[in-house]
């Protein structure tokens, strides 16, 4: 897998430019199949040379409690999307292909990895929304809601843009969003690695071990 190495605000000015459009979809398709490239060589793990802060962002998890990013991920391999339930396509994938992947390293492993979904929908992903969405992928992961501004505003911390939902032209509820999941290293809780939509759960798979221990993949 090739690996690049750019810029911190290389990597926001193209992410503004990548956004993944998810449309509302019917909300009960079945739980797609995670995405198994056999050309590892076009999915590239971007290593950053000036790591983003970790967002300092308290929401309400799946539970109805807060939920305070920093301290509960503190020392901990986090990775972290943004994206909703409602999505038809690349929200479901990504979840699942990290699911898989998470699923292949000792359990030690997956006990200490933190896998954040916070939603860009917040209207419609209530808690309990959240909560049986994501059980469904994984129950380990962590849900996250609250106010769209706060969402948005830590999204852009980390060079992800999110827009708030909207209808298309077709009159469906659509949210538009970067879909790049960032890996924050234990070791100093930045987040130094970034994903694009297009990778596979190979590019998971292999690069996790790494990601668990603060490693470049």
């Amino acid at each position: 897998m090739r690996k690049k190495t750019f810029a911190a605000a290389a990597l926001l000015a193209a992410a503004t430019m990548t956004l993944s459009a998810c449309g509302s979809g019917s909300g009960d398709s079945e739980k797609p199949a995670a995405v198994v490239s056999e050309d590892t060589a076009q999915r590239a793990a971007t290593v950053l040379d000036q790591p983003y802060e970790k967002p300092d962002l308290v929401l309400t998890d799946t539970h109805g409690k807060k939920y305070d990013l920093r301290a509960e991920t503190a020392g901990r391999p986090t990775l972290i999307y943004f994206g909703y339930t409602h999505c038809p396509d690349v929200c479901p994938l990504t979840m699942n292909n990290l699911a898989v992947a998470k699923q292949a390293l000792p359990k030690a492993e997956q006990d200490k990895l933190r896998v954040v979904f916070v939603t860009t929908d917040p209207g419609r992903d209530t808690p309990a929304e959240l909560g049986k969405w994501l059980k469904g992928i994984d129950p380990q992961f962590i849900g996250l809601t609250g106010g769209f501004a706060t969402i948005e505003a830590g999204a852009r911390s980390i060079g992800i843009t999110v827009e708030p939902t909207k209808k298309d032209k077709n009159g469906k509820l659509v949210s538009v969003h970067g879909a790049q999941v960032v890996a924050f290293s234990p070791k100093n809780n930045t987040g130094y690695v970034v994903y694009g939509e297009n990778a596979s759960v190979d590019d998971y798979t292999k690069d996790l071990p790494k990601l668990i221990k603060g490693e470049n993949p």
